[in-house]
Formats: structure tokens, C-alpha cells, sequence
């Protein structure tokens, strides 16, 4: 068995404060006889950005502090929010025989336990409120209870105080001093680092392994080059979003990228994950792909579910067909899970304003009697929220573009609207040739 300790924390650099969570497990682990295991954010941070810091650097550093071993997670914080990383990785952890688990809190454990309470009888762990202290630690801790109904244990939650030094020691900020100070570490910030990081922290300095940076070269051409259909494929970017970065073409720096996500409304964290996922190129279906996965693994709660996320957009468009606003739908939907919606539908039938000219392009690259039904495997249809925000559609044909708006009915225009600002769930479509004309089925999740 082990002892896990700092999971919280991406040890970017290892600070004092860390060494105190070391120690602790440390302590714990004389009782026990049980090793200290840190397990290390790979390649990016729980926070979506690249690491100041290089994972080998770091994971000496740990070593350096006291940890027995460390374990390296990757693949997650640049397709998932931490309501559905943090399940993986404490899944992960049960898994491997963790049995207790210390970190750094500025509040008592019973305040933890009791502001965790709420999140493990919902079952949902999205939108824990930014003014409760310590909202990470209470959110791990709630992930914490919530996993016990599947493996038939937890890990023992440590809590100690969080260090200060003249303030909250913060690695934030010890990143701050060092690229302010021309890479050459501040007297003061070395009184915040054990010697042992300091020296580790010099070494990747002079290599020029500090820090690790984007690739702000393919992130800008993405943006600058991407088509609306092709941005709407690639997730955490919303309608409002790919129109204001068609709106701030072309870009030439960094300043100018994350203007164009504040005008569209996304947070700090929220804009480090999406410019993550652009740069990595994650699409909806790949996130989608993941978030299942663990979903039949029973990692992911139920009501996170990407069925749950189809069912509250399908719920909100009813709702909204009868006058309710938009947001107290969404909400009533997220705080009652007595609310079952059946025979959700996955496919959305759309007609199209196409001229005469365009009509006959599409017939003539579809075989076949076009009085039934047809399918094309070889023309695909993308979906996309157009400048002006209505639903779109863009046709490749004998190398043109088919450009026109989706004639559908309102309700199933604020479903689809919903679904695609989810962020995550994809929307695939097929063009059909009914008696009646052509066609645009569009898929929602189901191919």
C-alpha cells in the first residue's frame, strides 16, 4: 500500500510548502510502513498550460524532497476540466493501492467535509462555486466520497495548513520573479525553496529547458487559417468564440489571442484550455471518446454524463418552446436529478435554402433515384453557428463551397444550439436526397 501525498499540486516548482506535505506523508508513513508516491501532472498542468518546469525536473525535485516514488499522469489536462480529471486521477490512485492522501488547506476538515457534502449527494462535480475556500481541495474530497460506492473504499484525507511566508506561498508567483528577474532566481524566492530545488532549478535554467512554452507558431495559424466548421470541430470553443476569433484575424501574438477569448466571455482557465486544445488539436469527438470511457468504468458521475449533457440541452429547448427562459431551464435541470427526459432525439432532420445552381451540383454527385431516400458517404456536410449566429451548413462539392443557413424549427434550432455550446459534444451530418428535395441530417453524438 501507499501513501499519496500533493496530488493538488503540479509541484511546478517543488516549494516549502510541498516539502511540508512530503514530510507529513512521510510521518504517516513511519506508522504505517507505507512508501510516499507523488503522483505528477504530465505534460500539461491541472490548470491546461504548459509547465514551467520539465516533468523530469520536477520529479527530481520530489525525489530530492523525500517522495519514495513518482508517478506521471498524462493525457488528461488538455482535453478534460478537473470535473472530469480529478475522477480519473483519484480512480487511478484507488486503483494502485492509495490509501492515504495528504494536502494543504487554509480551512479545518470538517468545513472540507462539510461544503463537500453538497457535490457528493448531487453527484456532480462542475461548478463548485469560485468564493468557497479551497474549492479544489473540497472538490477532491467530494470525488473522494463519491468513488467509495464504486471500489468500497476511499483514501484517508491528511489535511494540513497551508504554508505562508510573508503571504501564501505561491508557485505562481515564484515563476512570476524568476522570468522578471531574467532567469536568474531572486534572493528572496530561493528562501522559499528547499536547496535541493534550487539547484535543480539552476541546472534546467542553463540547459534552456525553462521554461517549457506553447506552440505559438501552430496556435496562430490555426486561428488565423481554420474555417468556421473546422474551428466548431475542435473542443472547448463555443459559437461566440470561433466568431470572435474570425473576427480578430489575424493574429501575431499572444496579447492579441487571449483578447479574443475574453471578448467571447471565457475565463482564464477556460481560454488556457481551449488555446490547449488548438494547439494539440483535440477535437469534440476525441473528448467525447475519453469522457465515455470512464463513464462504463463508473468514474465519471452519472449526472456528468455526456447523455446528461444531450438530455439538459433537449430539456432546456422544450422548455424554452414554452416560454421559460434559457438559464432557469438549465438551471432547474442541474439541481433537480428527479428530472427524466425520454426518448431524447440524436438526429435533427434540416432543409436547406439552396439555388437552382447549387441544387443541380448536388444532383449531379448523387446516384441513385432521387425520389428515395439517399445517403451520401462521400459528400459530408459540416455544421457550424454562421456570423450572424444562426445554424449553418457548408457542403464540398466538385471543389466548391456550399454555403447556407438550416431551415429547422426553433426548438430544435436552440437544442442543436445548446449541444454545440457544450463545447464537447460533436455533431456529425449527412446529406439526403428526399422526394421532396435535399436534406441535412445532423447527428448528435451518434453517428
Amino acid at each position: 500500500m501507499f501513501v499519496m501525498i500533493g496530488i493538488s499540486a503540479d509541484f511546478d516548482p517543488v516549494h516549502l510548502g510541498h516539502v511540508k506535505l512530503i514530510e507529513k506523508g512521510r510521518e504517516i508513513g513511519e506508522e504505517t510502513g507505507d512508501k510516499v508516491v507523488v503522483y505528477l501532472n504530465k505534460g500539461y498542468s491541472a490548470n491546461h498550460a504548459p509547465f514551467f518546469t520539465p516533468f523530469e525536473a520536477r520529479k527530481d525535485m520530489a525525489l530530492a524532497a523525500g517522495a519514495d516514488k513518482v508517478v506521471g499522469i498524462e493525457g488528461l489536462h488538455h482535453r478534460l476540466t478537473l470535473a472530469y480529471s480529478v475522477p480519473i486521477r483519484i480512480a487511478m490512485m484507488i486503483e494502485d493501492g492509495v490509501v492515504d492522501y495528504v494536502d494543504a488547506a487554509n480551512v479545518s476538515t470538517p468545513k472540507i467535509v462539510k461544503y463537500a457534502q453538497k457535490f457528493v449527494k448531487q453527484g456532480i462535480f462542475v461548478g463548485i462555486p469560485r468564493n468557497l475556500p479551497n474549492r479544489n481541495v473540497i472538490r477532491w474530497f467530494a470525488v473522494n466520497e463519491f468513488l467509495k460506492n464504486k471500489y468500497g473504499r476511499n483514501m484517508n484525507f491528511h489535511i494540513i495548513p497551508e504554508m505562508t511566508f510573508n503571504g501564501k506561498i505561491s508557485g505562481r508567483e515564484i515563476r512570476k520573479s524568476i522570468i522578471e528577474n531574467e532567469m536568474e532566481i531572486p534572493e528572496e524566492t530561493k528562501e522559499l525553496l528547499p536547496k535541493t530545488t534550487v539547484k535543480i532549478l539552476q541546472r534546467e535554467i542553463k540547459k534552456g529547458t525553462v521554461p517549457e512554452n506553447r506552440n505559438w507558431e501552430i496556435i496562430k495559424k490555426r486561428m488565423n487559417t481554420y474555417s468556421r466548421p473546422n474551428l466548431m470541430n475542435i473542443s472547448y470553443l463555443n459559437g461566440n468564440a470561433i466568431n470572435e476569433i474570425i473576427k480578430g484575424r489575424v493574429y501575431r501574438d499572444e496579447e492579441s489571442i487571449w483578447a479574443t477569448f475574453r471578448r467571447a466571455g471565457y475565463g482564464p482557465v477556460l481560454t488556457r484550455l481551449a488555446i490547449s486544445a488548438i494547439e494539440e488539436k483535440v477535437t469534440r469527438e476525441e473528448v467525447v471518446k475519453l469522457m465515455k470511457s470512464y463513464e462504463e468504468k463508473r468514474v465519471i458521475p452519472k449526472e456528468q454524463s455526456v447523455d446528461k449533457v444531450i438530455e439538459r440541452s433537449f430539456y432546456v429547448a422544450n422548455n424554452c418552446e414554452k416560454g421559460e427562459l434559457a438559464s432557469k431551464a438549465n438551471e432547474k435541470f442541474r439541481s433537480d436529478p428527479n428530472i427524466k427526459i425520454d426518448n431524447v432525439p440524436l438526429f435533427i432532420d434540416a432543409g436547406l435554402y439552396l439555388t437552382k445552381f447549387e441544387t443541380k451540383i448536388l444532383k449531379r454527385n448523387l446516384n441513385g433515384n432521387p425520389k428515395e431516400k439517399k445517403e451520401s458517404n462521400e459528400i459530408i456536410p459540416q455544421i457550424y453557428i454562421n456570423k450572424d449566429g444562426k445554424l449553418s451548413c457548408e457542403i464540398r462539392v466538385e471543389n466548391k463551397k456550399i454555403k447556407t443557413n438550416l431551415r429547422l424549427h426553433s426548438k430544435d434550432v436552440t437544442y442543436i444550439r445548446y449541444i454545440l455550446d457544450s463545447q464537447f459534444i460533436p455533431v456529425s451530418a449527412k446529406i439526403m436526397h428526399k422526394k421532396e428535395g435535399f436534406r441535412i441530417r445532423i447527428f448528435i453524438h451518434n453517428k
